[in-house]
Formats: structure tokens, sequence, C-alpha cells
């Protein structure tokens, strides 16, 4: 079993019949420290700029956290799959982010 799920798509789909290059839920999963608080800011900024009707949800539940795998916060999960983690990405840095994932 690996100790890490980076990238990895978790059981529970938020959305199974999601088409290619949809993005139908966006995670921050974080402690509520300050960089969690940025990176939940930041992600919010950019899926605004992006014209996407999106709730970005804040997940500060370790037991929940831990489902994913994460080990470093912040982290960034879309689609119910780990993309980023460990460092905050700033607004632009998230559209750069979703865009070369193909969102």
């Amino acid at each position: 079993m690996a100790l890490f799920n980076f990238g990895k798509k978790k059981e529970e789909d938020c959305c199974p019949d999601l088409k290619e290059g949809e993005i139908c839920c966006i995670k921050v999963l974080g402690t509520g420290c300050k960089s969690c608080h940025e990176q939940f800011e930041y992600t919010k900024q950019a899926i605004k700029g992006m014209g996407l009707d999106l709730e970005v949800k804040y997940i500060t539940d370790m037991q929940k956290i831990m489902k994913y795998g994460v080990m470093s916060m912040p982290a960034l999960v879309v689609n119910e799959k780990v993309v980023a983690m460990g460092k905050v990405l700033k607004a632009a840095d998230v559209v750069a982010l979703l865009h070369k994932l193909g969102f």
C-alpha cells in the first residue's frame, strides 16, 4: 500500500458522470492556519476569474484530510484528485495549474 496517493482518484467521486475537461468540485485541505486560509482565498479568486460557477470547499477535518493521503498542507483537490500540496498557490498559479491539467 502506498503511503501517499498524490494524484490518485478517490473512490467517492464527486461527479461520476463528469466529462473530460470539466470541473465539478474543488477543495482546499488545511488546518485553518494562515497559509491554508490564503490558499482557500486564492483558489476562490482563480475560480471566479475563470468564470466558473463552483463552490470551493475548505476542509479542516483531519480525518477527512487523511483519507486523501495528504501529509503537507495546504493541499488542492480537483474532482477528488490531489493536484497540489505543501505550498500556497496564488490565484494565477491555480489558473495555470488547472489549464495544465486540461480544465
